[in-house]
């Protein structure tokens, strides 16, 4: 199965361990982004993961599209050219103390793409699946044009499309994210959602929850499920399900939505070494079991799975293997040592 998504890879620098910014003497140097963590999590997991995105020529762009052929991605349509790859500084938090993210990403290569850079239909030739997140078209009028037409040729052509909300208020205003992403919505089978996104973006609030006080009702996100469904007309909505008694302490779970049934996954209690790209875990575990037709108790129990295992690897990147995920989907997590 091809699976095609469309974003921006960054430059991740972050304080080594768990020191603060005005502490640091070095960074430790990752790459990631949000569909790119995707396609990775897919190449690992034996797909044919291609990303598209536009990288500048000099050795730091290299080393971000050396780094993703490292993993197995499909790399034949990322694009050259461009002045800068754009930077996303972290800062780990701990306990009751949250993590911190820097944007520098003005006028990075990916945000000056053009129509011109991406040919949709040869991109497209063979594929499944196209995923994108709403981090894409927050980054200029320019990339919601050219996302659109990847949307058209997409349906044309009968692929299965996702789109991760990914909202960001470093990014864009929750006016903007509205009237942008509820005209992309029509074009989408696959919705995915975290506890939060369906209110900034859509208005659509889970009653009976905050989560900045970290209380969740689970039965109130069927609602906002049924509410998106309802609107929209999603073949299936998937809402991560995020719990935070602190930023080292989480509870994890998920709920999909399909077919007017709701199912709900176990809930993991994580202690957190990294929780970045944990999102695009769960995304990819998603899109796994779906294109292996599982189901949709096991869809849901599979990528809540592989996005717990995600937030105890450093980076962005997971790096679970498919026996892995399923040992811990059987009931193992006790995290023994495997001799």
């Amino acid at each position: 199965m091809k699976i095609v998504t469309f974003g921006e890879i960054m430059l991740r620098l972050q304080p080594p361990h768990y020191q603060r910014f005005t502490q640091a003497q070095s960074f430790d140097a990752h790459f990631g982004g949000g569909e790119a963590n995707v396609a990775a999590s897919l190449a690992l997991l034996n797909h044919h993961a291609c990303f598209v995105s536009r990288l500048p020529s000099h050795e730091i762009g290299q080393s971000a599209l050396n780094s993703l052929r490292s993993l197995g991605i499909d790399t034949h349509y990322v694009v050259r050219g461009g002045e800068r790859l754009g930077i996303y500084y972290i800062e780990k938090g701990a306990s009751q103390r949250p993590s911190q993210v820097i944007y520098d990403r003005a006028y990075s290569s990916f945000s000056q793409s053009l129509s011109s850079d991406y040919d949709w239909n040869a991109i497209f030739e063979g594929a499944d699946w196209f995923h994108f997140t709403g981090i894409t078209p927050s980054l200029g009028e320019n990339l919601i044009s050219i996302l659109t037409e990847a949307l058209e040729i997409a349906k044309e052509k009968n692929l299965t499309v996702s789109c991760d909300l990914n909202y960001r208020k470093k990014l864009w205003s929750k006016a903007k994210a509205y009237d942008v992403m509820h005209s992309l919505m029509p074009y989408v089978d696959v919705l995915i959602a975290n506890e939060e996104d369906a209110q900034d973006v859509f208005d659509i609030k889970a009653e009976f929850s905050n989560a900045n006080q970290g209380k969740l009702n689970h039965e109130s996100y069927i609602n906002v499920a049924k509410e998106l469904t309802n609107r929209y007309h999603f073949k299936q909505v998937a809402i991560t399900l995020r719990t935070s008694m602190s930023a080292s302490e989480n509870q994890w779970a998920g709920l999909l939505y399909v077919n007017h049934q709701s199912y709900f996954s176990p809930q993991y209690h994580m202690s957190i070494i990294d929780r970045v790209g944990g999102g695009d875990s769960f995304v990819a575990g998603l899109i796994h079991s779906s294109l292996k037709n599982s189901d949709f108790q096991t869809r849901i129990n599979f990528a809540v799975a592989s996005s717990c295992l995600k937030h105890s690897i450093e980076g962005d990147i997971n790096l679970s293997t498919e026996d892995e995920i399923n040992r811990l989907m059987s009931g193992d997590g006790s995290g023994r040592v495997q001799r």
